[in-house]
């Protein structure tokens, strides 16, 4: 089969008109046809159907889509591949990180990484679901920034560091003269929670439970950001991770850090790639110095007391 018809194919079946893959390719429409009918002809059966001007596709064109998807993604892994032992320094690579990673490790890691390759691309992706790893071995994500750690072989896990779980309370909180409080200290004050879908939201409904209480919650959120602007506004206390050094939201003014000193109050950072998909030479490049950073105890700092 020929590759282009592949490509041709995949571009109508996620909805490309045979006009714009004809534009696109500088191509007229009939031979774009005529591909789409000699494909059909050498699988022997009907993979698009016409419905008024857009073709959809059939049972059979789904079934065929999903290995020519894996197909080509394989082809294109290997012509990269090919491309990076020419020049790994002119690669891309695929990052996945959890948001509430991305305004400290994820920049420092990648601009202490440029300063070396500066040749190297990245394509960014923040999580939408913390619980669930976006590193999958036919997928496109390189490597992952995460606190979940997997529960399967086919994922590998290096952990990178350890964040203390704090107490965020308002700077006229009666609890901001203290430097370290027990959680059922405030089993009945408001809490400004996170998404439950982050990773922080569960860790901290855990050691909550595990103080006795569920926690009353006043405000969920987005991000962490805006968890720390509802506590500066006096609207309840928030379990956040420790400010970073270089982080965009390490310390607001009217947001005091008390330690929590319940067993437990950290999370852990790491980092995730496949066991069954080879990495490229620039991902592992860039694998290998997330790893000497984190052994050498380069990482951004926490800063505490706040």
């Amino acid at each position: 089969m020929d590759t282009r018809d592949l490509r041709w194919f995949q571009l109508v079946a996620d909805g490309v008109t045979v006009t714009e893959v004809s534009e696109l390719e500088h191509i007229a429409q009939s031979a774009v046809s005529r591909a789409l009918a000699r494909l059909e002809a050498e699988v022997g059966a009907p993979l698009l159907r016409r419905t008024g001007r857009t073709l959809r596709m059939t049972h059979a064109g789904v079934a065929f889509k999903y290995h020519v998807d894996a197909l080509m993604h394989e082809l294109d892994d290997g012509l990269a591949a090919v491309h990076q032992l020419v020049d790994p320094e002119s690669g891309t690579v695929t990052v996945s990180f959890q948001p509430s990673l991305g305004s400290w490790l994820v920049p420092d890691l990648i601009a202490s990484f440029r300063a070396d390759h500066p040749g190297v691309r990245f394509v960014l992706r923040p999580t939408s679901d913390e619980l669930v790893s976006d590193v999958q071995p036919r997928g496109e994500v390189d490597l992952e920034l995460s606190t979940l750690r997997p529960s399967t072989s086919a994922l590998r896990w290096r952990r990178l560091t350890d964040e203390p779980l704090l107490l965020a309370v308002p700077a006229e909180h009666a609890l901001s003269a203290r430097t370290e409080v027990f959680l059922n200290d405030v089993a009945e004050v408001p809490f400004v929670v996170i998404r439950r879908t982050s990773m922080l939201r569960q860790l901290s409904d855990d050691l909550c439970r595990a103080a006795g209480f569920e926690p009353r919650v006043a405000f969920e959120c987005e991000d962490l950001p805006s968890m720390r602007g509802f506590v500066a506004a006096g609207l309840g206390v928030a379990i956040v991770p420790a400010p970073r050094g270089t982080g965009v939201e390490s310390a607001t003014s009217r947001v005091h850090h008390v330690a929590i000193s319940d067993p437990g109050a950290l999370r852990e950072v790491g980092m995730v790639w496949s066991s069954e998909r080879r990495t490229l030479p620039a991902a592992e490049l860039f694998r290998a110095h997330v790893v000497e950073r984190a052994t050498a105890g380069q990482l951004p700092g926490v800063e505490f007391p706040v």
